[in-house]
């Protein structure tokens, strides 16, 4: 009977379990859904101003904005976007691991040299970076609590500031892209100098749209960038979180059909061990009785 003891504690514990991963999921779905909305009508307008800038600015000559000049990389920021909480599958994981990654593929010298360091958007990430000393800048764990634009443009500044002073020569930003609720794409982008496009040459066959600039394509490129890379980051933190919330739901679900499974195998195993202990029972009676009647 001990055996069937446990195995009704175990049932307990994972219908308690089951009960727990399904609520999280119906959580995560309803955060999804605002979250989704959210990037879905940024992603075009912020894409679109990329675009567009990257063309003015390819067509400019340099030192017409200091957020577009290239120069000798000697320090490298980072910025590292995951959660602040777990129980998403490899959310996270993947994100630290494509970060450190590209740290033993492109910087590792610097880090070696103190060169590097990184801006943590998420616990996670800021709790794996502090505990292996990497040079980590500011805390930035409530950001989540209360997400806008301009929360998040008050770091964007304070990396503009540090590139506009020369504490960084490039930033990159490391996050999870969000394609849909099972498919996070792990996207690496270049933050700062502002990435320029390919000058066309004229002779080539591609289409070229002939913009109208006013007051002049300088003044807007000035005016424009700092507007622009604001609006990059908080998209990047946008799509995390919505890819955040589509992998909690997507490994709750799993973790609630993977529970229904494990009651399945539990409940059989108790019916088959209660069907073995009536057996055994039913047959010390018949042996009981067998043995007076030969008495």
């Amino acid at each position: 009977m001990a055996n069937l003891k446990e195995v009704r504690i175990r049932i307990a514990s994972v219908s308690s379990t089951q009960q727990i991963t399904k609520a999280m999921k119906m959580v995560s779905a309803a955060k999804l859904k605002r979250a989704t909305n959210a990037i879905i009508q940024l992603r075009p307008y912020a894409n679109k101003l990329q675009e567009i800038l990257k063309n003015l600015s390819a067509s400019l000559e340099d030192g017409v904005s200091a957020y577009t000049q290239e120069r000798e990389v000697k320090n490298v920021l980072l910025v590292v976007i995951t959660s602040n909480r777990g129980l998403a599958g490899a959310f996270n994981t993947n994100v630290l691991k494509t970060a450190n990654n590209l740290i033993a593929e492109k910087y590792d010298t610097y880090r070696q040299s103190g060169n590097l360091q990184i801006i943590a958007i998420g616990k996670k990430a800021q709790d794996y970076y502090e505990k292996r000393d990497y040079k980590v800048i500011g805390n930035n764990n409530d950001l989540f609590s209360e997400l806008n634009f301009e929360n998040v443009s008050a770091i964007t500044e304070a990396i503009m500031q540090g590139f506009v002073e020369g504490k960084y020569d490039k930033v990159e930003v490391v996050y999870n892209q969000f394609k849909n609720a099972a498919v996070q794409l792990l996207t690496v982008e270049q933050l700062l100098p502002v990435p320029k496009a390919e000058r066309v040459e004229e002779d080539s066959t591609s289409s070229n749209v002939d913009y109208i600039l006013e007051p002049s394509k300088e003044e807007i490129v000035e005016n424009l960038i700092p507007k622009n890379i604001k609006l990059q980051l908080y998209k990047a933190v946008l799509d995390s979180h919505a890819a955040e919330h589509g992998a909690r739901m997507t490994a709750m679900d799993k973790a609630t059909d993977n529970a229904g499974e494990l009651l399945k195998a539990l409940k059989l195993s108790y019916n088959q061990a209660r069907q073995a202990a009536i057996t055994t029972e039913l047959s010390e009676i018949v042996s009981g009785a067998a043995a007076l009647s030969n008495g």
